[in-house]
């Protein structure tokens, strides 16, 4: 089989590729702006990676999705903050950009798995989110985050209408958090323009207080990366028939916490484990407003929490890592990159006394 991973540098995309490559006899063809989390893939002889823009490299993408069998545009802006303050560029890389790609998956009859995301669900108020049976609910125009989810919810919708009325075959899924090693880069603009995991940890490594956004008091389910590529590999495998035309949420519902939780839970474990890390200072906690954070066009969800009913009933998945282990693991990852990166740029490495206390750690 041969799967075409466009954006397969992104955090789900190397996790993909590399589960791929170690457990199956597949090829992967993909294509990203940069190497730096797929660097131990290049050798591959299965991995053939371009460097490259999907807006620009326009024949490239068709002449792969034609000789591919199963196609993943995973190329997408996912920082809320981007949402605020480059509204357009989010709709015209999320939206139109990937439109093109499902518009070829069509007219090649290839197999379309498309990220959708937990956001299209907005502001429903729903006690879980049914892929079935749960309202979009999205705040004024004015509020300008909304346009990522919209972006996403309106390639679900003409996806289905093109899954009805031409025969495309499809599988949306929904990530709710996914967290792990390689989340963000680790020293990219951390303020509002990484994941919420990433800016907690990276405050905590640079002795910075974490910032939690109006009290903190948004929930949400984080669900471990090698669980929801587990789902992915599942619908991949799986019964074309029985995934054909499917949307299938990928969460943890037993790993909800609040926003103010998470970042209670990440100090405690960098004070119990990092505080021998030279610099190390006692993890803080500040609370400032969304307005400040994120600018005037945001607006919160309160609540994320999956039903996972069809994807366990379907796909006979089920997520197995606690919130508190998949913590531990993403902490001791952005540990070692940060004492890897330091290191290199000092011309030394970490002691093998500091790293033995890192892997020890947890």
């Amino acid at each position: 089989m041969n799967v075409l991973i466009l954006g397969a540098n992104g955090f789900m995309g190397n996790a993909l590729s590399e589960k791929i490559l170690a457990t199956t006899d597949w090829h992967v063809y993909g294509m990203d702006l940069s190497t730096n989390k797929i660097q131990g893939l290049l050798p591959n002889a299965r991995f053939h990676f371009v460097e490259g823009d999907i807006s620009i490299h326009r024949e490239w993408v068709e002449y792969h999705v034609k000789k591919c069998d199963v196609i993943l545009p995973l190329v997408a802006i996912a920082t809320p903050a981007s949402y605020v303050r480059d509204p357009l560029g989010v709709f015209e890389l999320d939206f139109e950009e990937n439109l093109r790609v499902i518009r070829l998956c069509q007219r090649y009859k290839k197999r379309l798995l498309f990220p959708s995301t937990s956001e299209v669900y907005g502001m429903c108020r729903d006690a879980e989110f049914s892929e079935e049976t749960s309202n979009f609910v999205y705040g004024p125009i004015h509020k300008s985050r909304w346009i990522y989810a919209c972006s996403k919810q309106l390639l679900d919708r003409v996806i289905a209408a093109m899954g009805q009325t031409q025969g495309l075959r499809f599988t949306c899924f929904r990530p709710f958090n996914w967290i792990g090693p390689k989340l963000d880069d680790i020293y990219a603009p951390k303020e509002g323009s990484s994941r919420v995991v990433t800016q907690f940890i990276v405050s905590l490594l640079d002795g910075e207080p974490i910032r939690v956004v109006d009290g903190g008091h948004q929930r949400r389910c984080y669900t471990w990366i090698e669980d929801g590529i587990d789902g992915l590999m599942r619908i991949i495998r799986g019964d074309d028939e029985a995934c054909n035309g499917e949307i299938f949420n990928l969460g943890n519902p037993d790993n909800e916490c609040s926003v103010r939780e998470l970042a209670d839970k990440l100090a405690q474990l960098y004070a119990k484990s990092y505080r021998h890390l030279p610099g190390y200072r006692e993890p803080r906690i500040e609370e400032v407003s969304a307005t400040e954070f994120y600018g005037k066009g945001y607006e919160d969800i309160m609540t994320r929490t999956p039903s996972i009913a069809k994807a366990r009933t379907a796909l006979g998945w089920n997520p197995r890592v606690s919130l508190d282990e998949a913590l531990a693991r993403t902490l001791d990852h952005f540990v070692r990159e940060r004492q890897e990166i330091e290191g290199a740029t000092t011309g030394s490495s970490p002691s093998n006394d500091t790293l033995r206390k890192v892997s020890s750690a947890h």
